[in-house]
């Protein structure tokens, strides 16, 4: 996983929103909704609540 991933993998997990974690990491919400997609086929999860309660693997 990215550093860019693992910030917002972090965010997410915590219970951000997509607009939160945008606004904090200045990046529009396309750019956090494309990056959990990668983020969650990496991890094998299939939501948020799958993120937040696994953990998430540090590649």
């Amino acid at each position: 996983m990215t550093p860019a991933e693992a910030r917002i993998a972090d965010l997410v997990a915590a219970g951000a929103s997509n607009g939160e974690v945008a606004a904090q990491l200045f990046v529009s919400v396309k750019t956090v909704e494309a990056t959990l997609t990668r983020i969650y086929r990496k991890l094998g999860v299939r939501s948020r609540g799958q993120l937040a309660a696994g953990g998430r693997a540090r590649d």
